[in-house]
């Protein structure tokens, strides 16, 4: 097993997730205590320190399930991760309620790392507000040690990233994001990377595989790879891109059966970084993935022509997400911080913005499709 350092501690850098656990009956909610007991103990014994959990994955239950399945091993053994869950505004004025409530379901007295969950533009408002006293009690909480090691994860947009760390980035001692090769430049996980560098804050990534969809690719592209390197398997290059960062301290893997946590362990026997062409190709594979996107450069020419002043670029980058995700909540999650009248259901298909289009994108039929696809 591949270690990193951080601070005084060795962390594998390869961290189970706790996000996707084996389940009965394709339920979501009804986790398969068994076969997790049994994932935990490989990992356990090949070498895995890092568990990571939160409040909501597997409709609540992950944490029980996730503190059981560790609860035979001594507590110094492992570094157990939670997160407070500001995914649900809601929850806000709840944090010392559900803090006290996550450190009973886990079975431990203290969280070795714990997160603001997933800053984005639908709660970074509430994340900031005073009233909630939020980072007040989770500082208060660090001074007490039930929080060994306090830090983020975000998935909105950079500007979200920089208001955030503008505020708490003295006091964030790890930030956790959406990375892989794809991401690299269609989420701008290269800006957030260097944004973090700038704050001298380690990078934690989540969404290696995003969701699975970089674990199998089509003959044409895994043909390229596997002209670089014969013997590495398709989804391990992902992890390789990933050792090649600097920054990069754990990698969080929500693995769903033995036989993604062995060969996801195989990988971690070392490290083996890519070289410029690996690189280089690896990033021609991403971008020949992301041909379909709509090509919007956000020059912007399209807002001032817009009689309902909707934010085209933004709206057309939410699309591109949408669509290449199959699905996924990022975008339904960026438009919750949007006015229903800004959104793209909003678009009165009267083709303004096309006309002054440099990339002659048919802005109008974008609207429509995306629209559709939010409500389906």
């Amino acid at each position: 097993m591949v270690y990193q350092n951080f601070q005084d501690l060795h962390l594998s850098a390869l961290g189970l997730g706790a996000m996707r656990l084996p389940v009965v009956d394709g339920n979501d909610a009804q986790i398969d205590m068994a076969a997790t007991e049994e994932m935990v103990a490989y990992a356990m014994e090949q070498g895995i320190n890092y568990y990571d959990t939160a409040w909501g994955y597997h409709s609540g239950n992950s944490e029980t399930v996730i503190g059981k399945a560790l609860s035979k091993y001594p507590r110094e053994s492992y570094y157990l991760a939670s997160k407070f869950p500001g995914y649900d505004l809601s929850n806000m004025p709840k944090v010392e309620e559900i803090f006290e409530k996550q450190l009973e379901k886990c079975g431990v007295e203290y969280f070795d790392f714990y997160l603001f969950h997933n800053v984005c533009e639908m709660n970074i408002d509430a994340y900031l507000d005073e009233q909630y006293g939020i980072y007040q009690y989770l500082m208060e909480q660090k001074r007490n040690g039930r929080i060994r090691h306090l830090g983020f994860s975000a998935h909105g947009s950079y500007d979200v990233m920089k208001r955030f760390l503008e505020a708490y980035g003295k006091d964030m001692e790890f930030g956790q994001i959406q990375l892989n090769y794809v991401d690299w430049t269609f989420q701008g996980a290269k800006e957030k990377v260097e944004l973090l560098e700038a704050y001298h804050i380690p990078v934690w990534v989540m969404e290696p595989l995003r969701g699975g969809r970089l674990a199998k690719l089509s003959e044409e592209r895994e043909q390229t790879l596997k002209m670089l390197r014969s013997e590495e398997e398709i989804p391990a290059w992902a992890f390789r891109f990933l050792q090649t960062i600097p920054g990069v301290t754990v990698t969080l893997s929500g693995m769903s059966n033995m036989e993604q946590l062995q060969a996801n362990i195989r990988t971690y026997e070392e490290k083996k970084p890519l070289d410029q062409k690996e690189m280089d190709a690896l990033l021609r594979v991403a971008a020949d993935m992301q041909n379909n996107m709509l090509p919007c450069t956000a020059c912007h020419y399209c807002v001032a022509h817009c009689p309902k002043g909707l934010d085209i670029p933004r709206l057309l980058e939410l699309y591109n997400e949408h669509s290449f995700t199959g699905g996924g909540f990022i975008a339904p999650m960026a438009l919750m911080a949007v006015p229903q009248e800004k959104h793209p259901s909003a678009c009165v298909s009267c083709r303004s913005c096309e006309q002054v289009c440099p990339q002659q994108i048919k802005i109008s039929e974008a609207m429509s499709n995306f629209a559709a696809q939010l409500q389906g």
